[in-house]
């Protein structure tokens, strides 16, 4: 028999009703005989519910007792889970995170796994029982709760796929699969087939709301095949796996588009080694993520350095700057939050030419001014202006045939 782990978000298990769809598919796959390991989220918006309570009872909660309270959440949606499989007359048992022994370092509300002994589970399966296991969540060595923060049921799921040598991880969500970009921006975008590791992580720091990107790295690591499905339909979704040459035949996948990024650029900052260097040290000391950096030289003995950051650490992030701004020797401190963050990613474009002249061509067409610029092997992103990004992220779709219409790949995907 083969073994299959499934994931079911928030949105697939938000009331009884839905949660007994999901038990009818589980019961489906173990029909088809299949070994089955369930993973799953709290219900619909609970975790969200809970933080919200938690901030009416204390704005400044210890992130170990957030951890016990947010934890919950997924022993509701286990519990009535198993009930619904019961219903249908199969065996399901029902565990807590730490119960199959995840363990994790003591990082709370963003712990990562260590280690998984799932003899716990072994036992159950060889039993004949469906596993449910409650996602984002495990335990310390000594024994303290902890959660593994947002999109953490993902990360459950492909690590007990990868520790249990499932055949393949599927995670189950309220859309057919992944698209060329978000629909709700553009509505014409197309169903991805097929898509590697690296692309999807990509992205994902892009700023496109995919899976859980620390999932995604631990099923490149362990290549472990990740599909992407509707839980609510019989349709193919799509499959993460890693790079083949046909999968180069498509030489962009998606575009993304974030807006939730603001720009600092320092002026007349000193030129002389390792003033870039004290500046970025800085704010990574005060553990603010940087994103895009360019750094244009003048004509003054000085240069100016521009740099993305989260909006929600802007203020922060500006005081940090400003704070050190004549130790680090920097002039003068500006910002913009209205910017916004378009990006294509492809694995083709690391064996074809002209994707960023594309690009740049269609912006220039469309009257969009590029502020920043930023590459790598299989990504090119611009920063225009934020009133600019959903235009920018429409025409730059439509010009590499990303459409609904357009035939998304060549390469034949099989379940």
């Amino acid at each position: 028999m083969s073994l299959i782990v499934q994931k079911y978000g928030g949105s697939s298990v938000a009331n009884a009703e839905k949660i007994l769809r999901v038990a009818q598919r589980i019961v489906r796959t173990r029909k088809a005989g299949n070994k089955v390991v369930v993973v799953v989220s709290a219900m619909g918006d609970m975790t969200d519910d809970l933080i919200t309570l938690a901030d009416k009872i204390n704005k400044n909660p210890k992130e170990r007792e957030m951890d016990m309270l947010l934890a919950t959440g997924e022993q509701v949606s286990i519990a009535l889970l198993a009930m619904a499989i019961h219903k249908l007359g199969y065996e399901a048992v029902s565990f807590t995170g730490p119960q199959v022994g995840i363990i994790t370092d003591t990082f709370h509300s963003k712990a990562h796994i260590q280690d998984i002994s799932p003899g716990r589970i072994r036992k159950a399966l060889s039993a004949g029982k469906i596993v449910i296991v409650a996602g984002f969540q495990g335990q310390t060595l000594e024994g303290e709760i902890t959660t593994l923060g947002r999109g953490g049921s993902d990360l459950t799921a492909v690590a007990l796929a990868v520790a249990l040598k499932a055949r393949h991880c599927e995670i189950y969500t309220d859309v057919d699969g992944i698209y060329t970009a978000d629909p709700r921006v553009i509505p014409d975008a197309g169903k991805i087939d097929i898509v590697t590791y690296d692309e999807i992580l990509e992205l994902a720091s892009l700023g496109a709301k995919v899976m859980h990107s620390r999932s995604i790295e631990v099923g490149k690591k362990f290549n472990m095949p990740i599909w992407v499905c509707n839980s609510c339909k019989d349709v193919k979704g799509t499959l993460i796996t890693k790079e083949n040459k046909a999968m180069e035949e498509v030489v962009v996948s998606g575009v993304a588009l974030a807006d939730d990024e603001a720009k600092i650029t320092l002026f007349r900052v000193a030129d002389r080694p390792g003033v870039a260097a004290k500046v970025f040290q800085t704010l990574a000391d005060a553990n603010i993520n940087v994103d895009m950096i360019i750094q244009n030289k003048t004509k003054t003995h000085s240069t100016d350095i521009s740099f993305t950051v989260f909006k929600n650490e802007l203020q922060k992030a500006l005081k940090v700057v400003k704070d050190n701004a004549k130790k680090l020797g920097v002039g003068e401190v500006a910002s913009d939050e209205n910017i916004a963050k378009v990006s294509v990613v492809g694995i083709g474009m690391r064996s074809h030419s002209g994707i960023a002249s594309r690009m740049f061509s269609v912006l220039a067409e469309n009257r969009i001014n590029i502020e920043m610029i930023s590459t790598s092997e299989i990504k090119i992103s611009v920063v225009v202006a934020g009133d600019k990004g959903k235009l920018a992220a429409r025409k730059i779709h439509k010009a590499f045939g990303l459409g609904k219409k357009q035939r998304r790949s060549k390469v034949r995907v099989k379940r």
